[in-house]
């Protein structure tokens, strides 16, 4: 029987404590206290997985890094960021010194330089060690788990390259995601699909889309209580952050708004709401907040950060996420497409 991922308060102080006792050899088991969120901890159920595409070698390496990150109870985040960062430095092989073709002294899965305090050439090249340092560093990078990958990943390796590592994100959590029986965790329990989206919130699916008795309806309605957290579906960027009613639209102007009440059936519009652009121009849309989305115009989210709570603002009978899919950028009522069957072929069930 596989265990399952469970949510914790682990504050950088603790993690800082474990990774230095475990990178200079010490057993240690559990982390101190210290500042610090609510971080969803994965667990490893498949450590000898040999992920598709990868060699026995690169499986291998990747399961270290993973395991180590599960040891040293780093959130499953910080493992994607580390895998997608030994796949641009090394393509999760454990190079040694490559003469001529070296960059400078780097050696090993993360190219670490022990001229730059990382350790001996022979700690680097211990990919143990070297996962271990990698994650002692990441860290210490404030709000790295809501950072982009790319960003996260270059505050710890200094790359002249520091836009290579997004393109890695993607396989990254595949790879990750095979050794953690296909799914990634989100703290609320969740899951993330291997294909690395996300339900946006946890409930039930009610109304669904564009059905006979609402053939205008262009999303699907998940039955939630008001205040419940929602979630960005996927990594993206925020687009919009709007309060609509009854055709009318609103930025937000930290004075009250129409929206910062409940809303009516007949009402007409979304209430508050916010939109994120992902990957090949794909829009999702969560609509019917309860006040003002956490998220701002322009901001970077991943996949499973909050970005509002649930509500029944705008053209609503009771506490709901209306969510929307629409393939195109921008959102319009010609490119909605329904969010079941979208996420069903992400991996995930409404």
């Amino acid at each position: 029987m596989g265990r399952v991922a469970v949510c914790v308060t682990v504050g950088v102080a603790g993690l800082l404590l474990l990774i230095t006792a475990a990178t200079a050899g010490v057993v240690s088991s559990v982390p101190g206290g210290g500042a610090g969120g609510g971080s969803c901890l994965g667990t490893v159920t498949a450590p000898g997985a040999v992920p598709a595409g990868l060699s026995a070698e690169q499986a291998r390496n990747a399961s270290v890094i993973v395991t180590v990150g599960e040891r040293l109870r780093v959130p499953a985040r910080g493992w994607v960021v580390a895998v997608a960062t030994a796949l641009q430095e090394s393509s999760l092989i454990n190079h040694g010194h490559l003469g001529p073709n070296n960059d400078h002294d780097s050696l090993g899965l993360f190219q670490q330089r022990p001229s730059q305090g990382w350790g001996t050439p022979a700690q680097v090249m211990n990919p143990e060690y070297a996962a271990g340092k990698f994650y002692e560093r990441l860290v210490t990078v404030p709000g790295w788990e809501r950072l982009p990958l790319t960003e996260a990943a270059q505050q710890v390796q200094r790359s002249a390259y520091p836009d290579a590592y997004a393109r890695h994100e993607r396989r990254a959590t595949e790879i990750v995601a095979a050794y953690t029986g296909g799914t990634l965790p989100v703290c609320d329990g969740a899951p993330m699909s291997a294909s690395g989206w996300t339900r946006p919130v946890a409930g039930t699916a009610g109304s669904g889309f564009r059905t006979g008795a609402r053939p205008g309806h262009d999303g699907v309605d998940i039955m939630a209580a008001k205040g419940t957290v929602i979630r960005a579906a996927f990594d993206g960027v925020v687009v919009r952050v709007r309060c609509n009613i009854d055709g009318s639209s609103w930025e937000p102007t930290g004075r009250p708004m129409p929206c910062d009440r409940d809303g009516h059936p007949g009402l007409g519009g979304c209430g508050w709401y916010t939109e994120i652009r992902h990957a090949d121009d794909i829009v999702s849309r969560y609509c019917h907040m309860v006040r003002q989305p956490i998220v701002r115009m322009g901001q970077t989210v991943i996949a499973g950060q909050p970005i509002g709570h649930v509500g029944s603002s705008g053209n609503s009978s009771g506490p709901h996420l209306h969510y929307e899919i629409h393939e195109g950028y921008p959102a319009t009522e010609n490119n909605a497409v329904d969010p079941v069957s979208f996420m069903y072929r992400k991996g995930l069930t409404l």
